[in-house]
């Protein structure tokens, strides 16, 4: 997956934490790499390590990575998009880069809940036994999971509003979207844009969906290959819920068309029901990855 970078002129837009990995992943790949921002001191640290920086995009120029922060309406990517040059994030760059049986990523996003969710889920899936890690937003970068030495067996993976939009070819194992309310719609330009971002997650085999949300239930409904929702409520097939103090699966049953008993409520160390619906949905990436419910709970 890494051939066709010897030699590219590629530019990293973002001279941050996230920029610096990129344009030093790029280079070993044999890229020929221009970092450029308008951070003067950010600039200057990576001129040290031997990038050549500037303030504006280089004349040959092949594909950007951008770091996250970068609107779309930034004057440099704008340019590129002009000049008919791809611009992608970091998140579809690690993307690209996998290897050959390469860990599935579950991925998650929302407003509101999402380091909470991928932490629960990293937990599970360690108890399941599986080498994983939480990455992408929060914990490791994604690249460095991806190119990591000793290779992870699944990634949770955390994803922005903005990674998702600088990432239009990912597609993991399994999507989930705890929640939507208005947000970042300066970056976007509108609460559609931010939609239609967060609507991304649902390029998976298994789409999972909070369906007390109103706006995520509209998304779901249209998302492509398998649909799985969570509730506070009674879960109906194909959904996983609460009943009484329980939380149970009714989407990946041990028994064929009964219900999964999971975890109780006393097992929750968290507090609120924003959070039980956080604790379904990161069950319900797990066992979309076939973790069973011991591990879970």
């Amino acid at each position: 997956m890494t051939a066709g970078y010897d030699g590219r002129p590629v530019a990293v837009t973002g001279a941050g934490v996230s920029g610096a990995a990129a344009a030093r992943v790029l280079r070993d790949l044999g890229a020929t790499v221009t970092v450029v921002d308008a951070d003067a001191e950010a600039l200057e640290a990576l001129a040290a390590q031997g990038f050549p920086v500037g303030t504006g995009l280089p004349d040959e120029l092949d594909l950007v990575v951008t770091s996250p922060g970068w609107r779309p309406s930034a004057p440099l990517l704008v340019e590129a998009a002009a000049r008919g040059v791809e611009v992608i994030g970091e998140v579809e760059l690690a993307w690209r880069l996998r290897g050959p049986g390469a860990a599935p990523w579950l991925a998650l996003t929302g407003t509101n809940g999402k380091t909470t969710t991928v932490k629960m889920l990293e937990s599970v899936l360690r108890a399941a036994g599986h080498r994983a890690v939480a990455a992408g937003n929060v914990g490791l970068p994604v690249l460095d999971a991806v190119l990591a030495a000793e290779p992870y067996d699944v990634l949770a993976v955390e994803l922005s509003s903005f990674q998702l939009h600088w990432a239009p070819g990912v597609r993991p194992l399994a999507g989930a979207l705890l929640n939507l309310a208005d947000d970042h719609t300066d970056w976007h330009g509108s609460f559609q844009e931010y939609v239609l971002a967060k609507a991304r997650v649902f390029d998976a085999d298994v789409s999972i969906g909070n369906a007390d949300d109103e706006v995520v239930r509209t998304l779901l409904n249209r998302a492509r290959g398998r649909r799985v929702s969570f509730t506070l409520r009674t879960p109906r097939p194909g959904e996983l819920g609460v009943v009484e103090d329980l939380l149970v699966d009714r989407a990946f049953p041990d028994v064929p068309g009964e219900a999964t008993e999971l975890a109780t409520l006393a097992d929750l160390t968290v507090p609120g029901d924003h959070n039980v619906a956080n604790a379904l949905a990161a069950a319900s990436l797990a066992r979309a990855f076939g973790v069973p419910a011991e591990a879970v709970r």
